[in-house]
């Protein structure tokens, strides 16, 4: 689950909790991306149809916070299981785009439509969490 993941940066490591263990990551030995890394979002582009190429092109051109590029990530994690990659896999599949391009011209089967309908159901959900994070800062 994304909530099992949580990142605390101290100057040049890199402590990631999942299921209970501790790993250090050194980042000036590594490039790592945890889940989905937005500058990967414009390889994705020529994966599927006019649709999808424009989704594509249009989450590129925002910043990394938009709600619809975290929307895209979320689906991105979801379809390429990135919650549970590791450093073993991210070296195997040569880091997110590669591994991305991978996924959905190998792995994943589905059509476009069923990849847009993935990434409006995940807007949907980002703008519950957003509503819902606004309402528990008012109550505060």
């Amino acid at each position: 689950m994304l909530s099992t993941i949580i990142l605390i940066r101290l100057s040049r490591l890199l402590y990631q909790r999942t299921d209970g263990r501790y790993l250090v990551i050194d980042q000036l030995k590594h490039r790592i991306e945890f889940l989905f890394a937005h500058w990967a979002v414009p390889a994705l582009a020529d994966l599927r149809g006019a649709r999808w190429r424009d989704l594509v092109n249009r989450i590129a051109a925002l910043s990394s916070t938009h709600p619809d590029s975290l929307a895209f990530a979320l689906t991105m994690v979801r379809v390429n299981g990135c919650a549970s990659c590791d450093a073993r896999r991210y070296r195997e599949r040569g880091g997110c785009a590669n591994c991305a391009r991978f996924v959905l011209t190998t792995l994943n089967r589905e059509s476009e439509a069923e990849l847009l309908t993935r990434y409006r159901a995940a807007q949907k959900e980002i703008a519950r969490s957003m509503i819902l994070r606004v309402a528990e800062e008012k109550a505060a």
